[in-house]
């Protein structure tokens, strides 16, 4: 018998955790948009991460970013040379 109360205050003591930090509402509403959703998602799991902002971009979206992460980074580094160079020049100049 002890042992229920304990666990049961275990549990409580999370319920009351979640509460406060906002969770149980976030998924309330969550669960409630889902539920008020005209047509309803193919995946209902894929629509609660899409709402929580946990849904990674697409993989296509995903190459096209490492694409450009790659290509600014080479130009970033170009620029930054280019940029020594002028610092160079203008030193030379001044003395």
């Amino acid at each position: 018998m002890a042992s229920y109360r304990a666990s049961e205050s275990k549990r409580e003591q999370f319920r009351r955790y979640l509460e406060k930090s906002g969770v149980l509402d976030t998924l309330t509403s969550i669960l409630v948009a889902l539920y008020e959703e005209p047509e309803k998602p193919n995946n209902a799991l894929d629509f609660i991460k899409l709402q929580l902002g946990a849904a990674g971009p697409e993989p296509a979206d995903a190459e096209a970013l490492r694409m450009e992460l790659a290509d600014l980074q080479q130009k970033c580094n170009l620029l930054m040379k280019e940029n020594e160079e002028l610092r160079n020049k203008v030193r030379h100049l001044c003395l």
